[in-house]
C-alpha cells in the first residue's frame, strides 16, 4: 500500500501519522467507556492490551512496510522542524493523563473481579509503556535540557529513572557485547533475560553516576547525583496515588510501572537477539553499525513508536532524531512488528523457532559469533571478523 508511494510523499504523511501514538494513549477511555455501555466491565479491562497485540499485529502486515528514507537535505531540514519536538514533549501529559484516569478507574470500579483489576493494570501499564518507555527514549537522546528533562520525568513516572542514565552512558557503549545485559545472547530465553537485565540496568545506573560525580570531586551521594531526584520523583508519584486513591492507587501505579518497565526490558530482548560486536585487537569493540541490531520496517507499530523500529540506524547514530532515521535492507530484519515480536518472545518455543534461523543465517560462515562463549574464544583464537552492514 504505503510502500509504492514516492518518499517525499511518505515522510509528508507521516509528519501527521506519527499522531498515532495519542490514539493509543486513548484506549484506556475508549475501553473505559464500553465497560459502561456494554456493562461487561473484565472483558473490556483487556481490551487495549487485546488491540496491541492482537490486531495491531494484523494490521502491519496488511498495511505492510514503509520504504521512504530521507535525503540528506532532507534529513538537515526536518531534524530542524519543532512540531516534530512537540509531540514528544506532548507525551508527559498523555502519561500523566493515563496514569491519573486509570488509578481512578481502578480505584472506583466495583465491578471489576481480580480477573478485571489484572487487566486493567496490564492494560494501562502497556499504553503507559509506549507514552513513557517509547517516547522517554527518543527524549533522553536529545541535546536539549528540556528535552532530556522530560525523558527523566516519564521514566520517574514509571520507576525507572536509571535507564536515562544506563541507556546512554552505557547501553549505547556496550550494545551487543557480553558486557551489556540488555543485549540478548543466541539461545537465551526471554525469562532467562529479564532478572539480569533488571538488576544490572539499576546497578549500572547508580555506578556510572558515581563515576561521573567523582570526576567532578564529588560523593555518589552528592545533590548533584540526578538519579536521587529522579527517584524522588517516583517516591512522589507513588505517594501522590496513594494520597487519592489509597492503597488502590499505590497497587495500580505499582502495577503499571512493573508492566512498563517490563515492557522495555522486553523490547530490548528483541533489538539485539543474539547480535554481537567483534572485539578488535587492541582489545576494543568494532564500531556499532546498523548490523548490531534488528530492524523492523513495518509502517503502523513504527508511526505508534516514532520510528523506534528503525533501530539499526539509531544505534550507529543515535543523535538522530525519530523522523530523520533510516531504513537499511542490510540490518538483520524482524519478521513482523515490535507488537507481534513481543508476543513471540514470552513463548520462548515458538521465540527460537522463528529467530534462531534468522540468526544463524545472517551470520552464515561466522557461527562463532552464535553464542558469547563461541565469540569470546574466536577473539582469543583471532578468528573471523564482522560483518558489515
Amino acid at each position: 500500500m504505503f510502500s509504492r508511494l514516492p518518499s517525499r510523499v511518505m515522510i509528508t504523511l507521516k509528519k501527521a501519522l506519527f499522531l498515532l501514538v495519542f490514539a493509543v494513549a486513548l484506549l484506556p477511555y475508549n475501553a473505559w467507556q464500553s465497560m459502561q455501555s456494554s456493562g461487561h466491565w473484565d472483558l473490556y479491562a483487556w481490551w487495549p492490551l487485546f488491540v496491541i497485540f492482537g490486531i495491531l499485529p494484523i494490521v502491519d502486515h496488511l498495511v505492510g512496510t514503509d520504504a521512504s528514507n530521507p535525503s540528506e537535505s532532507e534529513v538537515k531540514l526536518l531534524s530542524g522542524q519543532r512540531w516534530y519536538a512537540f509531540l514528544t514533549l506532548m507525551a508527559v501529559p498523555a502519561q500523566l493523563a493515563v496514569l491519573a484516569f486509570g488509578a481512578w478507574v481502578f480505584a472506583n470500579t466495583a465491578q471489576f473481579s481480580l480477573a478485571g483489576q489484572v487487566g486493567w493494570i496490564l492494560s494501562c501499564g502497556i499504553v503507559s509503556a509506549i507514552l513513557s518507555i517509547n517516547v522517554g527514549h527518543e527524549l533522553i537522546h536529545r541535546r536539549s535540557r528540556l528535552e532530556r528533562s522530560a525523558g527523566g520525568l516519564l521514566y520517574a513516572s514509571v520507576c525507572y529513572a536509571g535507564f536515562k542514565v544506563e541507556h546512554v552512558r552505557g547501553h549505547h557503549v556496550t550494545v551487543s557485547t557480553p558486557e551489556d545485559a540488555s543485549s540478548s545472547r543466541y539461545g537465551q530465553s526471554l525469562y532467562h533475560f529479564l532478572p539480569r537485565a533488571y538488576l544490572h540496568n539499576v546497578r549500572n545506573a547508580w555506578k556510572l553516576e558515581a563515576v561521573r560525580l567523582s570526576r567532578l570531586g564529588l560523593p555518589a551521594l552528592h545533590w548533584r547525583n540526578e538519579l536521587i531526584w529522579w527517584n524522588a520523583v517516583s517516591v512522589g508519584f507513588a505517594l501522590t496515588a496513594f494520597e487519592m486513591f489509597g492503597w488502590a492507587g499505590l497497587a495500580f501505579y505499582l502495577g503499571v510501572s512493573w508492566m512498563s518497565f517490563t515492557t522495555l526490558e522486553i523490547i530490548n530482548y528483541v533489538e539485539h537477539y543474539g547480535l554481537h560486536r567483534r572485539k578488535l585487537a587492541n582489545g576494543r569493540y568494532e564500531r556499532t553499525t546498523p548490523a548490531h541490531s534488528w530492524n523492523s520496517n513495518y509502517l503502523v507499530t513504527n508511526m505508534g513508536l516514532f520510528h523506534l523500529q528503525r533501530h539499526s540506524d539509531h544505534h550507529a547514530f543515535p543523535s538522530r532524531r525519530y523522523q530523520v532515521l533510516r531504513h537499511y535492507d542490510g540490518a538483520p530484519q524482524l519478521p513482523t512488528g515490535y507488537a507481534g515480536m513481543y508476543v513471540l518472545a514470552l513463548i520462548p518455543p515458538l521465540w527460537f523457532r522463528v529467530m534462531n534461523p534468522r540468526v544463524r543465517a545472517y551470520y552464515e560462515g561466522e557461527e562463532w559469533q552464535l553464542s558469547a562463549k563461541d565469540f569470546e574464544q574466536s577473539v582469543q583464537a583471532g578468528d573471523g571478523s564482522a560483518r558489515a552492514a
